[in-house]
């Protein structure tokens, strides 16, 4: 049986790893808490820093074919074991330029994929003498995941805010929607699609409230949008599957947000709404197995399970039973084992007949859960 590696060992490793149960293969994870999400459900845990050169490479060893559930690795590792012919999806060219929000940005310009104006910086210096580019969005160039590094400056008086750091200073967008489309690669190139979904986040927190599925859009914008993704997963030229976040701005022009080269919170509803779900996909993808089915079976939503500001410790579960007595709403809790303000702890997906349906019990569920 094949021999399927996954750096990291979060909750995107664990639908993985359930999503893999269903096939004939042997799954190892790496992770440096034994306690992770993933841990306990693999057939192998090695313990280990997934930005370690020597970890990775002694990880990468012992595997037929490689992936990530984080863009934070250790790229000189997975170069040296794709190198030495270790199948790794999606290749190590695609993760080192999507990694860095610079080198990301730069590939958008170079390829003429519409994204937003920007300039890098690399210090907060290099911000204020860039003050003529306000309003905008400074995004720290690595490290940053789920809402953090990323800061609106508005004016002048917000250049605390700044990184000092390489970053990417972007044109803020007077956004309309926020939208997001799941791509699927196998290795002979072959590319499917999942209907976009729209995306509502939290600007306090910055990162996903909830979301709906399908995004109503027009059959132009729907086209143009679906065209974008199609033209990026070719670019990319590597296998995978791939979340390409995009703007919709109040003039009806589509921009593109950022990628993410793997598994994604803006795919979690496939799970039980599309008939093939995207942890099901990039598996079919690691074995060499056909790409699945990307049509929705109904409309959806997904609302996240987030830290609250003042939630700190043992979790708070008692909003469950309430839960569960909704029709058509499933949960998925990460098992992690301590909440923190905007922590993600699960996340709960919603079937209904149609978007006014759901957007009412997404709705109702936010309410239980108290947000």
């Amino acid at each position: 049986m094949k021999k399927i590696g996954i750096l990291g060992g979060g909750q995107l490793g664990k639908m993985l790893l359930q999503a893999a149960a269903n096939y004939p293969c042997i799954t190892y994870i790496m992770e440096n808490d034994a306690s992770c999400p993933s841990a306990s459900l693999c057939h192998h845990f090695i313990k280990g820093s997934i930005t370690n050169y020597d970890d990775v490479l002694a990880f990468g060893k012992q595997v037929d074919v490689l992936t990530i559930e984080i863009e934070n690795v250790n790229i000189d590792a997975l170069e040296q074991l794709e190198k030495d012919g270790l199948t790794i999806i999606p290749k190590v060219a695609v993760i080192k330029t999507i990694k860095n929000k610079i080198t990301q940005k730069e590939f958008y310009k170079t390829h003429q994929i519409p994204s937003p104006e920007f300039v890098v910086t690399h210090s907060k210096e290099d911000v204020i003498n860039n003050h003529h580019f306000l309003p905008a969005v400074h995004k720290i160039g690595e490290g940053g995941y789920d809402g953090k590094g990323v800061q609106l400056i508005e004016n002048n008086t917000q250049f605390d805010n700044a990184f000092n750091a390489p970053s990417v200073l972007e044109k803020k967008v007077e956004i309309e929607k926020e939208i997001a489309i799941m791509v699927a690669v196998d290795i002979h190139k072959k590319i499917v699609i999942y209907p976009p979904v729209e995306m509502v986040v939290n600007p306090y927190l910055n990162l996903l409230d909830y979301q709906i599925s399908p995004v109503n859009l027009s059959e132009k914008l729907f086209y143009i949008a679906e065209a974008i993704a199609f033209k990026l997963a070719q670019l990319f030229d590597s296998a995978g599957v791939f979340a390409i976040e995009m703007f919709i701005d109040k003039n009806g022009e589509i921009w593109v947000n950022e990628t993410a080269p793997r598994v994604h919170n803006s795919g979690h509803h496939t799970i039980e709404a599309n008939f093939c779900s995207q942890f099901d996909m990039l598996i079919r993808i690691l074995l060499d197995y056909p790409l699945g089915n990307t049509n929705p079976k109904m409309p959806s939503a997904i609302v996240n399970i987030v830290g609250k500001t003042n939630e700190n410790g043992q979790p708070n579960t008692t909003w469950m039973p309430e839960l569960l007595k909704q029709s058509n709403t499933f949960l998925h809790w990460y098992g992690k084992q301590s909440v923190k303000p905007g922590r993600k702890m699960g996340h709960i997906t919603i079937l209904g007949f149609d978007i006014a349906d759901v957007t009412h019990k997404a709705n109702l569920v936010k309410k239980i859960l108290g947000n």
